[in-house]
């Protein structure tokens, strides 16, 4: 029994769509589809059963997934496991502030480990300056004190990376 390597399409969310090509030998009854979080490691099974795809769902955002198909025949011998595909669930963006007492304003937000953003403020939407540039940490998230907050009446923030 031959399997065609796994492709994984995005879907929103925390999901992703796998599909694959029918095999053409003629025993094959169905399909199963094995994923985890380290490569050779396949924590999960999902009986796809004639079907050509599967969507996993329920995967955790900055988490890499690999995942591999095999196919059954009607006497349940399984085939080898197809190719890993991997996928690695987006951390979505979005800024959260708090402020200390002394008014400096505490910006946290998410994305995926190692990238790096600058960190814009504004009064007016229209001239944005970079007041500093922040990495995200092994945690999924970064953190930036703006110790100037203080010293404006309003202030406006966005992330660019």
């Amino acid at each position: 029994m031959i399997l065609a390597a796994l492709s994984p399409t995005v879907r929103a969310g925390q999901n992703v769509t796998l599909s694959w090509n029918r095999s053409a030998d003629p025993i094959v009854a169905g399909y199963n589809v094995y994923y985890g979080r380290a490569s050779g490691t396949c924590t999960n099974e999902l009986f796809a059963g004639t079907a050509t795809n599967a969507i996993i769902s329920g995967l955790i955002p900055g988490i890499t997934y690999y995942f591999a198909a095999t196919a059954y025949s009607s006497s349940d011998l399984e085939s080898q496991l197809s190719g890993r595909a991997l996928y690695t669930v987006p951390i979505l963006p979005g800024i959260q502030i708090s402020i200390t007492p002394t008014r400096q304003f505490i910006l946290t937000e998410n994305g995926p480990v190692g990238h790096t953003y600058d960190i814009q403020a504004t009064q007016d939407f229209i001239t944005w300056t970079v007041i500093g540039t922040v990495m995200v940490g092994t945690n999924g998230s970064l953190s930036f004190i703006d110790t100037n907050a203080a010293s404006f009446s309003k202030r406006f923030y966005r992330t660019r990376g």
